[in-house]
């Protein structure tokens, strides 16, 4: 589908916008010259009719190396275990130039809906690290100034202590990446946290895990992340995602824990999109939980929160396009996000911040980057999925012709 605006040669201004800022939408016009906003005298004026202008997304925790298996890996059953094994087996068919184009068909999608940064994980164990992670880095160099990248390796906590847990995270550490934990309620947890995070201190390497992600109200592994972050004084940043079970646990059991999330000035993502699609399924019974994390209750003590896709078209989540208007719109359905604070940051200005990517800026000399939506006001944008925004890069119009799917048919035929 054709944008709803074709942008002319040359210096351009575009009036009457309304940049979302929040429940607000405040007046905005800006110029663009030369790849970059400018106060300089405009060749052409449009008049945007006070459609909405964003900043270029950022979608900071993603599984692009898992991208687009499923219609050779489907889940059978939907849940989360039926995911994990599923996935596992395919690992067996992850050669290099399998991972190189899915991930590159997946930062096609992202690119065409307008996000500028990306945070993925990547598959580790097993010795995957030595094949993905050079295919991560090929692609970081190749995309460079067009969305920035960043991976962390996803490995589960049983691994530490074990000779391939210091290979992968020296590989991180080469890779100027992050290092990630998956975290479960073993025995001796206390005992492999504080070894991540003496791993990572030594490396000089910020953390991302994955965390409490079931309906089990007895998995608290983020209460004890806090607790020894704190207790082995890890500065460095400090992301985890998901915190199912918090919706599941004893009100003040909870809001206690995150009280020490707070102290522990851990920054939270939220994927309600993969929570609602994996938790609480059981076959024959309607889900009763939502599977999404307390964000309003995080929110409130001050913890830096954000959204991100997470997984896409993979035995984890059967759907999405790395598209974050999409989990823009579905998170404000699924959490509440309207009638509240100020949602809007927490899906390009927080997740910004909380990786290190650069922040936008209308400023001028800053590059001309913007998101424009076929849309007014906040019930416009969610009503439609907005096909047709326009997505300006470096003061240009890229072309949003989406991948088709057809192109990776010949990585679905048997192995």
């Amino acid at each position: 589908m054709s944008d709803f605006l074709t942008l002319p040669p040359g210096a351009v201004r575009l009036d009457n916008l309304r940049l979302a800022v929040g429940h607000g939408l405040e007046p905005f016009a800006v110029t663009l010259a030369d790849g970059v906003f400018t106060e300089a005298p405009a060749e052409t004026v449009l008049d945007m009719a006070g459609r909405i202008a964003m900043p270029p997304f950022v979608d900071m925790h993603t599984h692009l190396d898992k991208g687009h298996i499923w219609p050779r890996s489907p889940n059978p059953d939907g849940t989360f275990m039926g995911a994990l094994t599923t996935v596992r087996a395919d690992h067996a068919r992850w050669a290099p130039e399998d991972v190189e184009a899915r991930m590159r068909f997946s930062l096609r999608c992202a690119w065409a809906h307008g996000t500028g940064a990306i945070r993925t994980h990547l598959d580790s164990m097993g010795g995957q690290f030595r094949r993905s992670w050079p295919v991560f880095a090929k692609l970081r160099e190749e995309w460079a100034g067009r969305i920035d990248l960043q991976a962390v390796s996803l490995v589960t906590c049983e691994l530490y202590g074990e000779g391939e847990f210091d290979a992968i995270a020296d590989t991180v550490a080469e890779h100027r990446g992050v290092l990630g934990f998956v975290t479960h309620p073993l025995p001796d947890l206390r005992d492999r946290l504080m070894g991540f995070w003496e791993a990572a201190a030594a490396r000089g390497l910020s953390a991302d895990f994955h965390v409490d992600e079931t309906m089990d109200p007895g998995s608290e592994t983020l209460r004890l992340i806090a607790q020894t972050k704190l207790e082995a004084g890890f500065d460095a940043p400090v992301v985890v995602g998901h915190c199912c079970s918090l919706s599941t646990q004893e009100e003040a059991r909870a809001l206690e824990t995150l009280d020490l999330v707070a102290e522990a000035g851990i920054h939270v993502v939220s994927l309600p999109m993969c929570n609602m699609y994996l938790q609480d399924r059981h076959a024959g019974r309607t889900p009763r939980g939502r599977g999404v994390t307390l964000v309003h209750e995080m929110a409130a003590r001050g913890i830096p929160v954000s959204f991100a896709s997470d997984n896409t078209r993979d035995p984890f989540y059967a759907y999405g396009d790395m598209d974050m208007l999409e989990v823009m719109r579905e998170a404000t359905r699924i959490a509440h996000l309207d009638h509240s604070q100020d949602w809007v940051p927490a899906f390009a200005a927080q997740p910004a911040a909380t990786c290190g990517f650069a922040p936008w800026s209308p400023a001028p000399d800053a590059p001309a980057d913007l998101v424009i939506f076929n849309a007014r006001s906040w019930t416009e944008l969610f009503a439609r999925p907005q096909a047709d925004r326009m997505v300006i890069r470096a003061g240009r119009q890229i072309d949003r012709t989406l991948p088709d799917y057809a192109e990776l048919d010949g990585l679905m035929e048997g192995p």
